[in-house]
């Protein structure tokens, strides 16, 4: 047995937390400092509308990311089950579906887009200056759409073996090469928002060049034909079913996002849309390290699931929601306690009403539950019950936020969106608790089946 399996399988749990989770959650605050800094570049370096084109373009480009996330979560918790069963036709088959999904979804996405720009910018709330830059940040991301999607997904696919370090300095190389790009494209080149944006495509080209390394290398821990386009129609299937609620959560961020970006171009000014923005980075920063440990937990409990040690599934989604809880809990109380001082970074030489210091904590109250969240987000199609996870988040965009969002900022003004967020995520959290409890008691009674047949 590969001594990462033996490891994932049979090892002291917190230990496989541990050896799977440092190097994961590293990675992961680096991409989320990555994209912080990108906001810090564009805000220093050109001015804090550009700061706001970006706020308002970048949900559109995270399109890429969302089918990067469909493929390399899909495929990934497939791989980690698949390990665990020792099934290896479909392992050695796996990497030709990737390829194909890939082309199509680039093609299919990259044309509409880029000739579209100004449509959906327009959509997302871009009016005048900030429309025209984000345009330009827009088309220019869009443009490097095939690296975002195979990069993304043949990491997950590393890390879907355990073997997190190496994805990580994966993921940290391609960092490093954006933030050494990103002042000399945006400032010493003249290139402005659209360099910022030139930049991060470079990163994800090597990014994605390591993982053909990886691969093509015949590094992996299974065999595979990296160079096969041959699609299969029963992986597909399965890469579907279980990547949808990673890819449902992308697509409606983007959704919630143009409809809070309208509310704020509509009832508010460039400095609701520049403050939200900065609010919004700093939430997301924070978050990073949590999706680390979901890149850590999915191995440890499909590879678990697949070799039928249902109780150790349900033990890791506990433990590692705990966790990090206990990572964000000194962060949180650090933003909470001094909010002027964390959003004078993003925004420089502004003195904060005491409203937007007070609904910058509104909005990251919720923090303290995203742990129990996001574990589930991975861990629903780890277990292959992909549904409640689908459900949920369908449920909070479509049901929730997007109509709270459409009814209540017209009448209560642009602050009700901070607290209209916090409050619906707290009722998500409630729903994920009871989702959660439900899948376990099914896990209970499949381990009482399991041990009855060993006897």
């Amino acid at each position: 047995m590969d001594k990462q399996k033996q490891l994932i399988l049979e090892g002291n749990l917190p230990r496989v937390m541990w050896h799977l989770a440092w190097p994961a959650v590293i990675a992961m605050v680096l991409y989320g400092l990555n994209n912080f800094l990108d906001g810090l570049f564009v805000g220093h370096l050109i001015s804090t509308t550009a700061l706001a084109a970006v706020g308002i373009a970048y949900p559109l480009a995270q399109f890429a990311q969302g089918f990067g996330t469909l493929i390399g979560t899909g495929i990934g918790s497939a791989i980690s089950i698949w390990i665990g069963r020792q099934d290896t036709d479909k392992l050695e088959k796996a990497l030709g579906t990737v390829n194909y999904l890939t082309l199509l979804f680039s093609i299919v996405l990259t044309l509409p887009c880029y000739f579209f720009a100004e449509e959906l910018v327009y959509m997302m709330g871009g009016r005048g200056e900030i429309l025209t830059l984000g345009v330009a940040y827009f088309q220019a991301t869009i443009l490097g759409s095939f690296f975002w999607i195979h990069g993304l997904a043949l990491n997950m696919m590393v890390r879907a073996e355990g073997r997190m370090k190496t994805a990580a300095w994966m993921i940290a190389v391609g960092l490093l090469v954006d933030l050494a790009l990103k002042p000399v494209f945006i400032d010493v080149l003249g290139w402005g928002v659209a360099g910022a944006a030139w930049a991060t495509n470079i990163a994800m080209m090597i990014y994605t060049l390591l993982g053909v390394w990886y691969y093509a290398g015949g590094k992996a821990s299974f065999r595979t034909k990296f160079w096969s386009i041959r699609p299969d129609k029963a992986i597909i299937k399965e890469t579907f079913s279980l990547g949808m609620p990673g890819f449902i959560m992308m697509v409606m961020i983007v959704i919630q996002n143009i409809v809070v970006f309208n509310a704020l171009a509509a009832y508010g000014t460039a400095t609701d849309i520049t403050f939200f923005t900065a609010v919004n980075r700093f939430y997301i920063l924070l978050n990073t390290p949590l999706w680390g440990l979901m890149r850590a937990l999915q191995p440890v409990t499909g590879m678990n699931y697949g070799a039928k040690n249902y109780k150790r599934s349900i033990k890791a989604y506990r433990l590692f929601s705990l966790v990090g809880l206990a990572i964000l809990l000194p962060f949180w109380l650090f933003v909470m306690l001094y909010p002027a001082g964390v959003l004078g970074v993003m925004i420089p030489h502004t003195t904060f009403l005491a409203q937007q210091l007070f609904d910058f904590r509104i909005y990251m109250s919720v923090l303290l539950v995203l742990p129990f969240v996001f574990m589930s987000m991975v861990w629903f199609p780890a277990i292959e019950q992909a549904k409640p996870a689908t459900v949920i988040s369908l449920l909070r965009q479509v049901v929730f936020y997007i109509p709270i969002m459409l009814l209540i900022p017209p009448i209560l003004g642009v602050r009700s969106i901070y607290w209209a967020s916090a409050a619906i995520d707290w009722v998500i959290f409630a729903l994920i608790l009871y989702a959660v409890a439900r899948s376990t008691a099914k896990l209970r009674k499949k381990d009482m089946l399991h041990q009855q047949i060993k006897l």
